[in-house]
């Protein structure tokens, strides 16, 4: 399978400390399609006193946007409640997206597809097309994945696909799964990455 591309926003606008957080567990972090228990305990010791005004290396020129970039943060090392008390405070469609992440990682399929519909037309979706047919294409013609980005991306087709491959890691659409949920990390943490520093 092919590596999706990596994050294009420059790492260098974001603080040591969340910096360092990223660099935290890089081979399992984000690997799991929905969490159960405690999260990577470093990472919390780390995200813990971290805030959005200082999740970047100067002050944000978005707050929310910050916001929404410690959500992700937090939802890269599986702690779920820490980001969904950011990402419901946050109104817009990026806040939204960490939002129907969290939901779906958590296993509530239908409440991640109601805030899903809410960022229908969020800017990182036609990347994340193109970029999904990359993970895509080596797969064998399946229902359940030619209906991921048939007309565009279809964020439900994608819920559906983890709530069947959740539980059942040797299924080949498990480790599919998992490529697409941190190429749908990457794109939307670089997204938050660029609004928040005002670039």
């Amino acid at each position: 399978m092919t590596e999706p591309r990596q994050m294009t926003a420059p790492l260098d606008v974001l603080s040591a400390a969340a910096r360092q957080v990223l660099k935290l567990d890089v081979a399992t972090a984000y690997t799991q399609l929905t969490v159960s228990g405690a999260g990577n305990e470093q990472a919390r010791s780390l995200l813990e006193p971290l805030t959005p005004q200082q999740v970047l290396a100067k002050p944000p020129a978005s707050v929310d946007d910050a916001a929404a970039l410690l959500s992700g943060l937090w939802l890269w090392h599986d702690w779920l409640d820490q980001s969904h008390r950011l990402s419901q405070n946050i109104t817009s469609a990026s806040g939204s997206f960490w939002h129907a992440i969290m939901h779906r990682r958590e296993g509530d399929f239908s409440n991640s597809k109601y805030w899903y519909a809410r960022c229908a037309n969020h800017p990182i979706l036609p990347s994340l097309v193109v970029q999904a047919n990359d993970l895509i294409n080596p797969f064998p013609a399946d229902k359940s994945i030619l209906k991921l980005n048939a007309g565009g991306w279809d964020a439900d087709a994608f819920v559906d696909l983890v709530e069947a491959v959740h539980d059942q890691p040797d299924d080949p659409r498990h480790k599919l799964a998992v490529g697409l949920q941190q190429l749908e990390w990457r794109l939307l943490f670089d997204h938050c990455t660029r609004a928040a520093a005002g670039t």
